[in-house]
């Protein structure tokens, strides 16, 4: 009885790692160590990244998003705050997911989001929506943001329905 399950958690355990499989082009964890080696010993920027990333994460599956966007989305998440010491975050980001062997056209997507995560005047596609309000999430908790900042977040920014939630949860509920 034994053996028979451990053979069936073996199985088990076999099928969950064929389905977490990614494609090639999905290369979050060489884009993470990237940014960790990056940012260095800067444990701030890599904590904040890291929670950016697992909020747009979240949000992009929560609605569904096509698998080209949210490879976008996870991707400019991690690598949304690069250059921010030196204001360069798009070249930056150019120059580092280059060396990882995105494409010209993948990559001038997420350095058009990198460039532009904080104007939320003109914001016209999803993975750019998720994208701020994951950051937006993010910021409004390491800034120990008011409730009436989360308000006016929510009233003005959020527009996703995952994401409004998540701020409700987080923010609004007493």
């Amino acid at each position: 009885p034994i053996q028979n399950c451990t053979n069936k958690k073996t199985v088990y355990t076999n099928r969950v790692r064929r389905l977490a499989v990614r494609s090639d082009n999905m290369k979050t964890d060489r884009v993470i160590t990237a940014m960790i080696e990056y940012f260095g010993s800067d444990k701030k920027r890599i904590h904040h990244f890291l929670k950016v990333y697992s909020f747009a994460k979240t949000i992009g599956e929560s609605e569904n998003l096509l698998p080209d966007d949210q490879e976008l989305l996870e991707i400019s998440a991690i690598v949304h705050d690069i250059g921010i010491k030196e204001l360069e975050g798009p070249h930056e980001a150019e120059k580092l997911l280059a060396a990882l062997g995105y494409e010209k056209t993948f990559i001038d997507k997420v350095c058009y989001l990198v460039g532009h995560h904080h104007t939320y005047g003109n914001i016209d596609t999803l993975p750019y929506r998720i994208l701020v309000e994951a950051d937006f999430l993010v910021n409004l908790y390491e800034d120990d943001s008011s409730r009436s900042a989360a308000e006016q977040a929510y009233d003005k920014i959020f527009r996703t329905k995952t994401g409004k939630n998540l701020l409700k949860i987080m923010f609004l509920t007493p």
